[in-house]
């Protein structure tokens, strides 16, 4: 079942530097119903996200300014991370260390590069469910 069809919707924000994968991951989010805002850099999220409710953070892990590591460090640092209540790291590196520096940096999920749109579908119908109490 695709996300898209359980009537709940996400509030989602997107850090990916590249335009055309923001802009293709937004309008895909967008299509199944959600609510994304999104940053090209680590320092445009550092400065949109304190004080904001996200249900969900996806972000790359290789940004212009730092790494999606790095972000999350930043972001507990300044208690941001009690707006957000999952993280999922997007990357082209899919070894076993970028695995656990991405769990230990507080990612629920890390997806590889290029990323499989019914992987995240899932991934997000999950957190529906959980969101909903039907996990």
């Amino acid at each position: 079942m695709k996300a898209s069809s359980i009537p709940h919707f996400l509030r989602i924000y997107v850090v990916e530097n590249d335009a055309d994968s923001r802009q293709m991951l937004t309008l895909l989010l967008k299509s199944w119903g959600h609510d994304v805002d999104s940053a090209s850099t680590m320092a445009e999220a550092l400065a949109h996200l304190p004080g904001q409710r996200y249900d969900v953070l996806i972000s790359d892990i290789g940004l212009p300014d730092g790494n999606g590591w790095q972000m999350m460090d930043k972001l507990r640092e300044l208690g941001t991370m009690k707006g957000i209540g999952y993280a999922i790291a997007m990357s082209g590196y899919g070894m076993g260390s970028d695995l656990e520096k991405s769990r230990a940096a507080g990612f629920r999920h890390h997806l590889i590069k290029p990323m499989d749109v019914d992987q995240l579908d899932e991934l997000l119908l999950g957190i529906i469910r959980e969101i909903d109490g039907d996990a």
